[in-house]
Formats: structure tokens, C-alpha cells, sequence
């Protein structure tokens, strides 16, 4: 039986952020993701380049969503 390790916790106890945590994840696949397309062009691999946009624009919706939320959150809790 396979056990799930967990990192430790954060030492930040804020109630957003594991949402500011995997927004920044989300941005930063974004940005790496445009190596991963330039590199499987450059091989002439299309469609791993096609693969490759298609996660990035979900990164890219997911981060949209993060943001909006993050916003949301934190002017409900400043009123």
C-alpha cells in the first residue's frame, strides 16, 4: 500500500496561500512551457508543440481563475 508524503507544513499560516502558491505554479508553467515549444519546433516536432500550447492555455485559463479568486478573497476580507 502505497503511503502519500506530504511536504511539511508552511511556516505561513495565511488562509490563502496555498491558492497564491499554485497560482505563481501556474504562471511560472506558462513561461516554461514556451522553451518546451521553441525546443520541439526547433526539432520540426509539431505536434508536441501543439500538445505542449494546449497545456499552456490551461495553465494560462487556471491562472486567470486564481487571480480573479485571489482578488475576490482578499476584497471580502478587507470590505
Amino acid at each position: 500500500m502505497a503511503t502519500m508524503v506530504r511536504e511539511p507544513m508552511s511556516p505561513v499560516k495565511d488562509k490563502n496561500y496555498d491558492l497564491i502558491h499554485a497560482l505563481q505554479m501556474s504562471l511560472q508553467h506558462i513561461w516554461q512551457l514556451e522553451t518546451y515549444i521553441a525546443d520541439a519546433e526547433d526539432r520540426g516536432d509539431s505536434e508536441l508543440a501543439t500538445w505542449f500550447r494546449k497545456i499552456q492555455e490551461n495553465n494560462r485559463k487556471a491562472g486567470d481563475q486564481g487571480k480573479k479568486l485571489l482578488a475576490e478573497r482578499l476584497q471580502r476580507e478587507n470590505g
